[in-house]
This record gives structure tokens, C-alpha cells and sequence, in this order.
């Protein structure tokens, strides 16, 4: 049986998990495969894993921030910005240093306060200094991990990475080991990342050419071997307010920045979605205060004029000498936290009716892009979670497999290879993202559909059939039938062209899972929509 359904995504997990059990078996004894082994068999059980990559300063730490909804992690120049931080859910918050020899020593977390005791905009710092092996020099910091109470990374482990593009050739590296593993003296690395959200403050050279090696989104099988790298990828245009000098239309200079990274990206299979955001604007909405909201409230007072001329830059509106009914170091605060396209959007939207904190937060989170980054994560990784660990567990297994042969467990590989190339889940990830960015020679209804079937608004079936939630099995089964007759006609135009032919082919698959779905009962795992 090949998963190359999406009726079969609920077999994928258990299948994955008999392969690596079947391995374990013929490595019982051998202590390293076994090990790596278990690690892959721990995978399935986990949350899915997204790592943040991108260049130095790309704001990676500030949009983990908003993600997130809390300041937990720091966001100025310390050195834990040079580490690999790992991001997951605990009890209580704890960080922890790890060596690269497996030891470990907790990190005294410290935050700073800022104007008239507020949070300061670089207020949370990890402190390195005081670790003993650090002291002593016998080692140095591996990595970080940061245990943190958080509903998101109850269902997400996100890890913040270093920039490409660090100074030190060691820095980047770590990033790169991450994502790119390369054998280790034994032989094989395994995967860390299930998929990476990976920001871009410019496309140049660096950017293309660390997406093009982690493979992302480029297929199961490369060569005759796993792909190295993560299966799914999402571009973000970060800092996207400063991309238009922090006026009122920022995001929207920096949407129009944003497709032409897609028509690169999306075009060459290097990242499936392309999304502006403003991140610390986000966060800030995030997190906002009373206090700030009745700042703003005060400069929205100002005629429009004065103000303009008082945030012509963050230094002269923070300047003592000006007039303004919000005391110097509150502004200054104010700058740091939303920038100047957050204090002139949060100023606006008051002046056209805004009137409480949680309105305005809400307002600023929708225009920061963080909802509609948010929507293309569940999309794309959260409903898919299962395929994007399995895929993850697989390519592990392979490796394992390839680099320590000779046993009964080799028998298992070609199956194993099968499964990363035939998923059909792959394909579908593949696709929504070409539809962002190609026009396909379909009517606009039809687009829509394609988009809906491949489960471009969510996977559960009704929602792939555009139905309502409360739809019966028998409309559900009507429904995906004509899908299939519909899909598979469109694949089969003598007219159709090569792209635009396999696109409508994929759809057809689609609506050929959905099928064999609903014969069965309707309580099967792939109706849960990951939230």
C-alpha cells in the first residue's frame, strides 16, 4: 500500500512507526543506529518542529515574540542571538545550556525595565556569563533550550536560529547544521527542522542559495537518497514596515516587495508562500499596555501637522523640547516598541474611532500581517503536522539505513523511499504554493475550487469540498465523486498544458482520497482540523 492519498494521511504515522520499529529490531545492540532510531520513533510523538531562519538581524527573535504572544526571547545583540535556541512547551519556564558533549547548566534569565517601569523593547536578556564551564573554559555553549508555559508551543516547537550571514563563519554554520545536517563522525545526522519559516528582508544571492541547499519544498527523493533539508517552507517579508520609511502605507510597499520575492521563490519550488509582516508591530499588539494605548490616545489629541513633524525621525520624537502631552522617555518607549508606522497607525486608527486597548490591539495585529501568516502556518504546516513529522521520521530512517547497511533492515529502505516519493500530501504543499504565484489558464471558479480540494482552506473534507460543516456522508461522497469526474476531465483537455494538466491531476487524487475517506466512519483522525 502507498499513502499517496489524502485519505491514507491517518496511515502514514502508524507505517512510519512499523518501518522504524522493523529497524530497531535488526539494530538491537548497536548503540549508535539504535539511538538514532529512537530519536526518529520520538519524532512521531512530538510537536511539529519550525525553525525561523534568515540573515542577521532579519528579526527573527521579534517574530517568534508575536508568534508566540509572550517575550521570551531576547531580541537585541546578546550572544544567545548566536546560538540555536530551541523554543518548547514546559510547566514552568526554564533555560537550559547545553554542550556539545551533553552537559548541561541552567541560565539565569534577567529582564530589564524600561520608561516609567514598563518592559523596556530589548528588556529580556539570557545570561551566559555565569555558567561554570564557561568560566573554567573546558566548554562552550552547543545550544539553548528554552522551556516555556505557551498554548502555541504546546503544538509547536520553534527554533530560532542564527543569521546566514553572521560575521562568524562559526555562527552561520550552527544554522546550517541545523538544516543542512551533514554527516557526523559516525556517518549520519538527522533532520532537526520539520519546516522553516525562513525571512527576507531583500532577495539576494545568500537567501537563494541557502534555500536552494536545505532543499526546501524540492520533493522526497533527491539522487537516490533523502533530501537533506526540511519539506515545507514559508517566506516572510520581515520588518515590512521599514521597507516603506515607517509611513501609513508601509505594508502595503512591502506587499507589493512580497510578490516579487514569491514570483522568484514560489516559481523555483524554494518557498511555498511569500507574506509580508511586521513584526514588531505585532508583537507589540501582542502585548500592549493600558498605559500605551492612553499615550497614544494623548498624541491622537495632536493636531496632525505637529505630530507629523515630531515623527519625522524616532530620535526627534523622543527630544525633551518638544511640546507633546506624553513624557519624553514614554515616547522614546513607544518608538522602540512599535516603531514609527506603529505609533502613526495606532494614532489613526483612534482618530477614526478606535476606543479601548483591546480594539486597537486587535486592529494592529490584523494590519501587521501576523493573521495572515498565521492562517498560511496552519494551512500549510499545522493540518499537516502528521505528513511533515512522518516525512521527517522517514528521511531519518533513511539515513540510518544508508549509512549503517548489512542488516535485515535493509530490506526495509526501498519501501521506506517509496513512501517519501509517492505521499501525495507533498505534492499538494507543492502546488498551493505555485498557486500564489502562477496564473494557471483556469476560470476564476475553478481556481478557487482547486485551491479549496487541495486543502488550501484546511484539510478536514467538508472544507475541501466547499460544504458546510453539518454535511451529511452522502453529500460529502456526491460531492468528492463529481470532484474526481470534474478534475479528471480537466487533467485529460487536449488543450491543457503540461503545468496546468498536473495541477488538475493532483486535484483529481485529491478528490479521489476524499472517497475513500468517507467510506469509513467519520470520526477517523484526518476530520480533525490542527488547530
Amino acid at each position: 500500500m502507498v499513502f499517496d492519498t489524502p485519505g491514507a494521511v491517518a496511515g502514514i504515522v502508524p507505517e512510519a512507526r512499523r518501518l522504524i520499529g522493523v529497524a530497531r529490531q535488526a539494530y538491537a545492540g548497536q548503540a549508535r543506529p539504535g539511538a538514532l532510531l529512537a530519536d526518529c520513533a520520538r519524532r512521531l510523538d512530538e510537536p511539529l518542529r519550525v525553525a525561523l531562519a534568515g540573515q542577521l538581524k532579519a528579526g527573527k527573535s521579534t517574530l517568534l515574540n508575536a508568534l508566540v504572544g509572550q517575550d521570551i526571547a531576547p531580541t537585541d545583540a546578546t550572544e544567545c542571538t548566536r546560538l540555536v535556541t530551541w523554543y518548547r512547551h514546559g510547566a514552568t519556564p526554564r533555560v537550559t545550556a547545553y554542550a556539545r558533549d551533553g552537559a548541561r547548566a541552567d541560565v539565569v534569565v534577567r529582564r530589564d525595565r524600561g520608561a516609567d517601569g514598563l518592559p523596556g523593547a530589548h528588556g529580556l536578556h539570557f545570561d551566559l556569563s555565569a555558567l561554570r564551564w564557561n568560566a573554567a573554559g573546558a566548554r562552550s555553549v552547543e545550544h539553548l533550550d528554552v522551556q516555556w508555559p505557551s498554548e502555541e508551543l504546546a503544538r509547536t516547537t520553534i527554533i530560532d536560529t542564527p543569521g546566514i550571514s553572521s560575521l562568524s563563519q562559526e555562527v552561520s554554520a550552527r544554522t546550517s547544521r541545523l538544516l543542512t545536517p551533514t554527516a557526523d563522525p559516525a556517518g549520519v545526522a538527522l533532520p532537526s527542522a520539520d519546516a522553516v519559516v525562513y525571512l527576507l528582508r531583500r532577495l539576494d544571492a545568500a537567501d537563494v542559495d541557502f534555500l536552494e541547499t536545505i532543499g526546501a519544498g524540492s520533493g522526497a527523493v533527491h539522487r537516490g537518497s533523502a533530501v537533506s533539508g526540511p519539506l515545507g517552507a514559508v517566506g516572510v517579508v520581515s520588518r515590512a514596515d521599514e521597507i516603506g520609511a515607517g509611513r501609513i502605507d508601509a505594508l502595503h510597499s512591502a506587499r507589493d516587495v512580497a510578490s516579487r520575492f514569491a514570483d522568484e521563490l514560489e516559481r523555483t519550488g524554494l518557498c511555498q508562500s511569500v507574506i509580508p509582516v511586521a513584526g514588531l508591530l505585532a508583537f507589540a499588539a501582542a502585548t500592549l499596555r493600558q498605559r500605551e494605548y492612553a499615550a497614544f490616545e494623548a498624541l491622537a489629541a495632536v493636531p496632525t501637522e505637529e505630530l507629523t513633524a515630531a515623527l519625522l525621525s524616532a530620535d526627534r520624537f523622543a527630544r525633551p523640547d518638544l511640546r507633546l502631552p506624553v513624557p519624553p522617555e514614554l515616547r522614546a518607549h513607544l518608538a522602540a516598541r512599535f516603531g514609527l508606522f506603529g505609533i502613526r497607525l495606532s494614532v489613526t486608527l483612534i482618530r477614526l474611532g478606535v476606543r479601548d486597548s483591546a480594539s486597537l490591539a486587535a486592529e494592529l495585529t490584523a494590519r501587521s500581517g501576523l493573521d495572515e501568516l498565521r492562517t498560511v502556518l496552519d494551512v500549510q504546516f499545522a493540518q499537516r503536522a502528521e505528513e511533515l513529522k512522518a516525512h521527517s521520521a522517514l528521511t531519518g530512517l533513511a539515513r540510518v539505513l544508508t549509512a549503517f547497511p548489512g542488516t535485515a533492515a535493509d530490506s526495509v529502505l526501498p519501501r521506506v523511499r517509496t513512501l517519501l516519493a509517492d505521499v501525495h500530501g507533498f505534492a499538494e504543499l507543492r502546488l498551493l504554493g505555485r498557486l500564489r504565484s502562477d496564473d494557471l489558464p483556469l476560470p476564476a471558479d475553478d481556481l478557487t475550487e482547486l485551491h479549496r480540494l487541495i486543502g488550501g482552506s484546511g484539510v478536514a473534507p467538508h472544507l475541501r469540498l466547499g460544504l458546510p460543516a453539518d454535511a451529511d456522508l452522502a453529500t460529502q461522497h456526491g460531492g468528492a465523486l463529481a470532484a474526481v469526474r470534474k478534475w479528471r476531465s480537466r487533467a485529460g483537455h487536449p488543450l491543457a498544458d503540461q503545468s496546468t494538466a498536473a495541477a488538475c491531476l493532483i486535484a483529481a487524487r485529491s478528490a479521489e482520497g476524499l472517497l475513500d475517506l468517507l467510506q469509513e466512519p467519520p470520526t477517523t483522525p484526518f476530520t480533525r482540523i490542527r488547530r
